[in-house]
């Protein structure tokens, strides 16, 4: 399974929190602990922060332990409330500072400009020579913000202007980025360097690199107005960088001739030494903040970054091969008849709305119609029959697998549908759990933007 339920294990047994009082604390049944603490099934993107907050309550350093293991060894610095193990100090920068730089932050652009800053460098292998121009930056950022916003439609909040970048580009996303061969966002930000933007750039610089550091000069720039800020910072970080050691500083005197930012080599050398901390860090308080801006979205912890790899459907196909070896089955969209030598499997709600491989929402087509849906949301008409054709594959396979197998094999329906074993072989029963989960679902994707109401033309 996923990576939440591994931190989960390694948190629980590290601070002896039973399975019973954590689920306590979330005030949910036990079995749905015990399915996550043993990997049967992985705690979704929208649980994770429930939790932080309840192991909070239970241990802070419960808590500390869990974001780290879950965000791969990363740690942060108790956001949220939470009591973390701080950044690591240094005797060389003032690490006290940088853990402000989001403080009352209500937009995307501190957190992509900074996020983007840590991507360029560990790809210059932290090389502090070159300056980092804007417009490098801003590539990053459109690069950074591609996929949760237009692949995974998440918002960003209703008056971003990367986001409404991204949507005026126009973008022909090639097949190796769609397949997440490219971590490194080379492709990506090869599309959009060919694209112009120069108007972000100026948008974006009127405040993000200046406020970004804004708290290394905090008492300077107190009651100051507005249109003082920028300026003001920029003379007190040229004059001071060395004495003051912020961040970085600028390429110009005047805030008009700014192109770019030269990085403090104290402070390169802190995030080289420390770099899984800090993106560590930094990817929290992202989390944290689209979170807020997509409350009642699944699964957002998998959508703020380049997905590395799809997960291998290999034990859902061989759930489907095996009732057909039992039951004749037709794909609910085309009405042929499906060939276990010839089928896909198609996510009901697409892939990119929901980031995961659930069997309960996956379906057996033929594969002209699984490239035909792409990301669309089905119509309301094959929706009875998508419930219907998990019914009969429930009960032929419940029939036929070994007791082992059975049991591995319904445990995500159970923990997402909220059903019994028994329920699962009720055809009513199945139904109106799926049209409890399912169905708002359909309704808060396409209120996001995903086309609704597909047809798979005759």
């Amino acid at each position: 399974m996923g990576k939440a339920g591994q931190a989960l294990k390694q948190t629980l047994d590290l601070h002896n929190i039973s399975q019973s009082r954590l689920a306590i604390a979330l005030g949910v049944d036990r079995p749905i602990v015990f399915r996550w603490f043993h990997e049967k099934t992985d705690p979704t993107g929208e649980t994770i922060h429930q939790i932080t907050t309840a192991l909070q309550n239970l241990d802070p350093d419960a808590a500390s332990s869990f974001v780290n293991f879950y965000l791969g060894n990363f740690t942060q610095n108790g956001s949220s409330g939470i009591s973390s193990q701080s950044l690591p100090e240094s005797e060389q920068v003032n690490v006290s500072i940088l853990a402000q730089l989001f403080n009352k932050t209500t937009n995307s652009y501190k957190y992509l400009f900074f996020l983007s800053l840590l991507d360029i460098l560990k790809r210059r292998k932290f090389d502090v020579l070159p300056p980092i121009s804007f417009a490098e930056l801003v590539v990053e950022i459109l690069a950074n913000a591609w996929f949760p916003h237009t692949y995974f439609k998440l918002s960003f909040g209703t008056q971003d202007k990367i986001t409404e970048k991204l949507d005026s580009l126009n973008l022909i996303i090639s097949e190796p980025i769609l397949k997440f061969n490219d971590p490194d966002k080379q492709l990506l930000r090869k599309t959009i360097a060919n694209q112009t933007y120069d108007d972000l750039i100026t948008y974006l610089v009127k405040y993000v690199p200046f406020r970004l550091i804004r708290p290394f000069y905090s008492h300077e720039t107190r009651g100051l107005k507005d249109v003082e800020v920028n300026q003001v910072i920029l003379d007190l970080t040229n004059n001071n960088h060395k004495s003051r050691n912020a961040l970085y500083h600028f390429d110009a005197d005047l805030v008009k001739d700014c192109q770019g930012i030269i990085l403090s080599p104290d402070w390169v050398n802190y995030i080289e030494e420390n770099f899984k901390i800090v993106k560590g860090w930094a990817s929290w308080a992202w989390l944290e903040y689209m979170q807020s801006r997509n409350p009642t979205t699944p699964n957002i912890v998998n959508k703020l970054f380049t997905p590395q790899q799809r997960g291998s459907l290999s034990s859902q196909t061989k759930f489907w091969k095996s009732a057909l070896n039992y039951q004749l089955f037709n794909c609910i969209y085309s009405k042929q008849k499906l060939n276990s030598d010839y089928l896909s499997l198609d996510h009901y709600l697409p892939w990119s709305f929901v980031a995961h491989d659930q069997l309960w929402n996956l379906v057996p087509v033929i594969p002209e119609v699984n490239s035909s849906k792409s990301n669309n949301l089905p119509a309301d008409q094959y929706f009875y029959d998508f419930v219907n054709l998990h019914h009969l594959a429930l009960v032929t396979n419940h029939k036929h697998l070994p007791r082992q197998s059975w049991n591995k094999v319904i445990d995500p329906y159970v923990a997402d549908l909220n059903l019994s074993e028994n329920d699962l072989l009720d055809l009513d029963r199945l139904l109106k759990a799926y049209e409890s989960t399912v169905k708002p679902l359909i309704t808060l994707a396409a209120k996001q933007g995903f086309s609704e109401n597909w047809v798979y033309p005759k």
